[in-house]
C-alpha cells in the first residue's frame, strides 16, 4: 500500500540528510547554543509562542507528532509542563535525550498511534500533518488520544480563503479542467517521496470538530515561512541586511493578511475536547486567536 512506502521513505528522510550519528550529535549541540540566536530560531518562534496560552497552567501532558530532532517537545518542557517526543524514526530523538534536549521520546506513527484513549492533555502536530499519506486518519487518532484537544501548525489551503478565486477556478473548470489546472498550479502537489501535500483549511477542522461534538474550536494566523537555506547559521541581527529583509516583508504580509486582502501562510488550529477555562479563553483571544464555540447537537 502507498502509505507503508510513505512511512518507510519519511522515516529514513532525515537519515540520509544527516547520515552519521556525528552529524546528528553536531546539528542538535549547535541548536542548544542558546547563546546565539538565529535568524531559523526566530522564526520558530513564532511557531511555538502560539502555544503559550496552553502552557500557562505548567501542568499538562503533551504529545508531539513528527517531531523529528525533538525540538517541539523542548519548547513545551521549557515552560514546565512535560512532553514527549515522537516521530517515525527515534535516531535523532535517541541523541535528543542523551543531550537533554528532551527528557523522554516515542516511536510513533500518527496514523496508528500505540497509545489508549485520552493519554495526554493536548497533542501538537506542527509542520508535519502536509507529510502524512492518510492525514484524516491521523486527524481521529489525535482526537481518540487527546484528552483536553490538539492543535495543528501547518500551511493553509489559500484558495478556499479567498472566494473570487475560488469562484474564477469553478468557472474555468467547468469549461476547461486542464486549463484550471495549468493556472492553479499547485493544485495538486506531491513531495519527492511521492505522498499529496496536504493543507488544512478553517472549515474543514470547524466540520470535522462538529461531526464529532466537540465543544470548539481556535484560528490563529501566522506568517513563518520565510525559512531559506542556511538561516540556522545566521545570526539573528537586527542591522543586517538578511535580517530587515525578511522582517519588512513579514510585516507586510502580517498586515495583508490582518486586512484579509491575502490569506496567512500558516494556519495553527486548535481543536478543543473540553472547554477551556475562562482565562485560558482570554489568553487566547489576547494573543490573536478566533475562538468558534460549536452548538451542541440537538438530537443527541
Amino acid at each position: 500500500m502507498f502509505n507503508l512506502d510513505s512511512y518507510e521513505k519519511h522515516s529514513q528522510w532525515y537519515n540520509q540528510k544527516f547520515p552519521t550519528e556525528e552529524s546528528k550529535s553536531t546539528y542538535l549541540k549547535n541548536h542548544l547554543n542558546t547563546k546565539q540566536l538565529t535568524i531559523g530560531k526566530w522564526l520558530q518562534e513564532i511557531f511555538f509562542k502560539s502555544l503559550n496560552p496552553l502552557l500557562a497552567d505548567k501542568n499538562g501532558t503533551w504529545l508531539t507528532l513528527g517531531d523529528a530532532y525533538g525540538f517541539d517537545a523542548q519548547y513545551i518542557l521549557q515552560s514546565g509542563n512535560k512532553a514527549i517526543a515522537s516521530d517515525l524514526n527515534t535516531d535523532f530523538l535517541t541523541i535528543a535525550k542523551n543531550q537533554q534536549v528532551i527528557t523522554d521520546f516515542s516511536l510513533q506513527n500518527a496514523e496508528a498511534m500505540s497509545y489508549p484513549n485520552h493519554a495526554f492533555d493536548y497533542i501538537l502536530c506542527k509542520e508535519s500533518y502536509h507529510h502524512f499519506p492518510r492525514p484524516y486518519a491521523a486527524l481521529y487518532e489525535m482526537a481518540r488520544v487527546a484528552k483536553k484537544g490538539f492543535i495543528l501548525m501547518e500551511p493553509q489551503d489559500p484558495v478556499l480563503k479567498m472566494p473570487f478565486l475560488l469562484g474564477l477556478m469553478n468557472v474555468i473548470s467547468a469549461f476547461s479542467d486542464q486549463l484550471s489546472q495549468k493556472l492553479w498550479k499547485n493544485r495538486f502537489s506531491y513531495e519527492p517521496v511521492g505522498n499529496f501535500i496536504y493543507k488544512i483549511a478553517e472549515r474543514e477542522l470547524e466540520k470535522f470538530a462538529a461531526g464529532l461534538n466537540l465543544p470548539m474550536v481556535a484560528f490563529k494566523k501566522l506568517n513563518p515561512n520565510f525559512y531559506f537555506e542556511g538561516a540556522n547559521e545566521t545570526l539573528f541581527n537586527k542591522r543586517s541586511f538578511k535580517f530587515l529583509s525578511i522582517y519588512f516583508k513579514k510585516r507586510i504580509r502580517d498586515f495583508l493578511s490582518k486586512t484579509g486582502i491575502i490569506p496567512a501562510q500558516v494556519l495553527c488550529a486548535i481543536i478543543f475536547k473540553t472547554e477551556p477555562n475562562e482565562s485560558t479563553l482570554k489568553h487566547l483571544q489576547r494573543t490573536g486567536y478566533r475562538i468558534i464555540k460549536i452548538p451542541s447537537n440537538p438530537y443527541q
